[in-house]
C-alpha cells in the first residue's frame, strides 16, 4: 500500500509541475486564459496528456464514487491559489449540469468515456442551445477560456464507471461555488452522429 501511495504523490508532483511551468509561461500579472495566451492553453493540455498517461495518479479513495451524482476529490491545490485540480467520478448515467465557466478550465479523461454535448449561448433569449456531441475517450483533453463561449454538458452514457480529472483556475476553496455557470439550455434533440 505504501508504494502505491509513493506512486500516486510522484504522479501528482509531476502534475504540480507540469501546472506550475504552464504558469511560468505567462506574465505573473496575466491573465492566464486571455485571448493572446495560446502558450497557456498549449503548456496546460500538455500537463493534462501527460497526467492521462499516469496510471498511478489516483489514490484508491480518489476513485470512488456516489450513487445521486459525480463526486469530485481533490488531487492538488496550489498554495497560491492559481489552480485546483480534482478528480471527478462518474457513475453509469451520472451527467453535470449544462454549464459555462467562470474560470478557465482544463480536462482530461482518465478512464471510460464520457459524452460531451457542446452549446452556443443566444444572447437574446438567454439560453444555450446543443450545436453538437462527441464521444470523449480515455486521453481525451479539453481546455476553455472563461466565459459563455465554452457551454457544454459532460455524462457518463455508458454502463461502466468514468474517470476524469479537472483542473480550474480557482483556489481550493472555491472549487463548489467559482467554477461552474449554470446556464439555462433549449431541449436537446439528438445529436448522435453528428
Amino acid at each position: 500500500m505504501l508504494g502505491a501511495q509513493s506512486e500516486s504523490a510522484a504522479a501528482v508532483a509531476r502534475l504540480r509541475e507540469a501546472l506550475d511551468a504552464a504558469f511560468a509561461a505567462v506574465p505573473a500579472e496575466a491573465d492566464p486564459s486571455a485571448a493572446g495566451s495560446a502558450k497557456f492553453a498549449q503548456l496546460m493540455r500538455a500537463a493534462l496528456a501527460q497526467a492521462a498517461a499516469e496510471d498511478a495518479l489516483l489514490t484508491p479513495a480518489q476513485r470512488e464514487g456516489a450513487a445521486g451524482c459525480y463526486r469530485r476529490h481533490l488531487v492538488v491545490a496550489d498554495p497560491h491559489g492559481r489552480y485546483t485540480a480534482a478528480a471527478l467520478v462518474w457513475q453509469p448515467g451520472q451527467a453535470s449540469p449544462v454549464h459555462g465557466h467562470h474560470t478557465w478550465c482544463g480536462y482530461t479523461v482518465l478512464e471510460g468515456a464520457l459524452h460531451e454535448t457542446l452549446y452556443e449561448w443566444d444572447g437574446d433569449t438567454h439560453c444555450a442551445a446543443p450545436v453538437r456531441a462527441h464521444a470523449r475517450e480515455a486521453g481525451a483533453v479539453s481546455y476553455v477560456r472563461a466565459g459563455l463561449t465554452a457551454i457544454h454538458r459532460l455524462a457518463n452514457t455508458s454502463s461502466r464507471p468514468a474517470l476524469s480529472l479537472h483542473v480550474y483556475g480557482v483556489h481550493g476553496e472555491q472549487i463548489a461555488t467559482h467554477v461552474n455557470r449554470l446556464v439555462a439550455a433549449a431541449a436537446e434533440p439528438s445529436l448522435h452522429g453528428r
